[in-house]
C-alpha cells in the first residue's frame, strides 16, 4: 500500500494525470456544446457535470504539484468524481440496454468515466477537508440535482427521456452516497490526525 501511495504521489505521475485530466475536461466542455447552447444562461454553471467534476480536480492535482492542499477544491472533487464517475458509467450501460446501441464514444465515456471516480477515491488519503468543506460541496452537489431534474438541465442521453424521473431519484442517492463517502474519508483522516 505504501508503494502505492509513493507512486500516486510521484509528481511525474502528477504531471501525467494532470495533463489527462486537463484534455478530458477540455473533451468534457466540448460534448456538452449543444446542450449549452440552448441552456438558459442562469443554469451554464451548472449543467456541464462530468467536466466540472474533473477541473475540481486538475486544482487539486495543481495543489499537490505545488506540496499545498485546496481542501474545499477536494472535496468537491472527491464528491463529483464519484458521483459523475458512476453516474456516466450507469447511463452508458442503460442506453445501451434501452436502446440496443452505444456508439464507441458510449464505451470511451464508460472507461473515462470509471476512471474518474477511481481516481477521486485514490487520492483520498491526501485529501485534507474538513467537514465544512464535505458540507459546503454536499450543498453545491445537491443543488445541482435540483437544476438537472426540477428545472430540467440534465445529461441528455437518447432513449432515456422516459426514465428521467427515476434517474432524478438514482442520482440524489448517489449524491448522498457520494457525500457519505466524503464524510467517512473526513472521519478517517480525523482519527489518523488524533
Amino acid at each position: 500500500m505504501n508503494l502505492m501511495m509513493t507512486y500516486l504521489m510521484d509528481r511525474r505521475f502528477l504531471w501525467l494525470l494532470l495533463i489527462v485530466n486537463i484534455l478530458g475536461t477540455v473533451y468534457g466542455y466540448y460534448w456538452y456544446i449543444p446542450q449549452l447552447d440552448v441552456t438558459p444562461l442562469i443554469f451554464v454553471p451548472f449543467v456541464p457535470d462530468s467536466p466540472t467534476a474533473s477541473l475540481f480536480f486538475v486544482f487539486a492535482l495543481i495543489a499537490f504539484l505545488r506540496y499545498k492542499n485546496y481542501p474545499l477544491i477536494e472535496a468537491l472533487a472527491l464528491i463529483t468524481l464519484i458521483k459523475y464517475g458512476v453516474w456516466a458509467v450507469v447511463m452508458n450501460i442503460l442506453t445501451l440496454q434501452v436502446t440496443g446501441y452505444l456508439p464507441w464514444q458510449g464505451y470511451m465515456l464508460i472507461a473515462s468515466h470509471g476512471a474518474m471516480a477511481i481516481q477521486g477515491i485514490l487520492y483520498a488519503k491526501f485529501y485534507r477537508f474538513k467537514l465544512w468543506h464535505v458540507l459546503a460541496a454536499g450543498v453545491w452537489t445537491l443543488h445541482n440535482d435540483v437544476i438537472d431534474y426540477v428545472f430540467m438541465q440534465y445529461p441528455k442521453y437518447p432513449g432515456l427521456e422516459l426514465y428521467v424521473r427515476e434517474i432524478g431519484y438514482f442520482t440524489f442517492w448517489l449524491s448522498i452516497l457520494s457525500i457519505g463517502v466524503a464524510v467517512y474519508v473526513y472521519q478517517k483522516s480525523k482519527r489518523e490526525r488524533e
